[in-house]
């Protein structure tokens, strides 16, 4: 089993190492067990580290079966100077410490248990074994997490037998009965962990919660710790200072400028669908005045939501008539076909007869239709087909 450096010291960066094994796995994938190694690999919820063998990239790090795989680009042999991408190692240090601290911070002050957690790329989350968190919990829990990180509290760790776990107050209990690795906050928080943790709460630097929202009768608390509070600002004002501009609102004020503006769409929205009503009413009696008893037409990528429509308003209009449209597109043959109450006609005939030929699919009731199939023939073609079935 390789020696693992990350538990001797989190903070080493580079390492040298012994290539003990190289192979490819099931994926056709290269990796290479070392005899000693810095990476850490998936696991605990912690996301892998990655970084470099002799400038190689480590794309992935897993442990499989007592062994860490490092995934690289290519293969590596011999001695081996390792590189871990310390941006990333540290992120991860930070996420990780930081949930320790806000699970603690919820289930010591407001007796709010987490059931599972996830350290994302760009956010994290806790899930709380409660079905509601009133928003000034929320606060006070992001103010209490964040005075545990500025008092600079130490982070231990420690691995002890199953049997001495009795000794410290686990917020949960273990997962194993070997190779039991506790992190520990004093007074705060001990937990069951093999994740990389910061040697300090203070190097956290800040927690922010984001948002909640409801998962499986429980609560989904998502945040960010260190440099993501940073990011997340950054990129919350960049859109501020923008819709401040688009919009001519100050940002305290955003919230009510964007209720004008959604209420200015909806109106406009109800306008255009009137406006489309009277529309089809007008086109309905264009070809209702000037068509015979069979009112046909070809359109070319039309909604075919409006010809429906359109076909309902001419046979209510005028009752002897039949309607037979249809729709081209740039890949599709679409059809409608609808009759007035006074003929007795089933509308499925011709549209069946008209699908049969383009590979289609539709149907209706006796008096209106509609379908869809491919382009095996001409518009025309397939309106003529339609025509000789009324």
């Amino acid at each position: 089993m390789a020696e693992k450096l990350f538990y001797q010291d989190v903070y080493v960066k580079q390492f040298e190492a012994e290539v003990e094994k190289t192979n490819i796995d099931e994926q056709g994938r290269h990796y290479v067990v070392l005899n000693q190694t810095a990476f850490y690999p998936t696991g605990g919820g912690q996301p892998f580290d990655q970084g470099t063998l002799n400038g190689v990239r480590v794309e992935d790090v897993e442990e499989v079966e007592g062994e860490i795989r490092h995934y690289t680009e290519s293969k590596v042999t011999g001695h081996v100077t390792g590189e871990i991408d310390w941006q990333r190692r540290f992120d991860h240090m930070q996420q990780h410490a930081g949930q320790h601290i806000l699970s603690a911070v919820f289930e010591n002050q407001f007796h709010a248990k987490t059931i599972s957690f996830h350290l994302g790329q760009d956010i994290c989350f806790i899930d709380l074994e409660v079905d509601s968190l009133p928003e000034d919990t929320l606060l006070q829990a992001e103010e209490d997490a964040n005075r545990v990180i500025l008092d600079n509290h130490p982070i231990e760790t420690k691995w002890v037998a199953y049997d001495e776990l009795s000794q410290y107050p686990l917020r949960k209990a273990v997962s194993v009965k070997e190779d039991i690795r506790l992190v520990i906050i004093p007074d705060i928080d001990y937990n069951g962990c093999g994740g990389t943790h910061p040697g300090s709460t203070g190097e956290v630097a800040a927690l922010k919660i984001l948002h909640t929202e409801k998962q499986k009768g429980n609560i989904r608390v998502y945040f960010v710790c260190g440099q993501r509070v940073r990011k997340q600002l950054g990129e919350k004002h960049t859109v501020m200072q923008s819709l401040t501009a688009k919009l001519s609102a100050p940002q305290d004020q955003l919230p009510q400028a964007a209720d004008r503006l959604l209420e200015q769409v909806r109106d406009l929205e109800k306008e255009r669908e009137e406006l489309k009503k009277q529309l089809a009413e007008m086109q309905a009696d264009r070809y209702i005045s000037t068509s015979d008893h069979v009112i046909k037409e070809i359109f070319h990528d039309q909604a075919i939501a409006d010809l429906q429509q359109l076909a309902k308003n001419i046979t209510t209009k005028a009752d002897d008539r039949i309607v037979l449209f249809v729709n081209e597109t740039s890949d599709k043959l679409q059809v409608v076909c609808a009759r007035g109450s006074s003929i007795d006609l089933n509308m499925n005939l011709p549209l069946k007869k008209g699908l049969s030929l383009i590979n289609g699919r539709g149907g209706g009731k006796p008096d209106f239709v509609q379908g869809g199939g491919e382009k095996l023939m001409t518009a025309d073609e397939l309106l003529s087909v339609l025509e000789a079935e009324v």
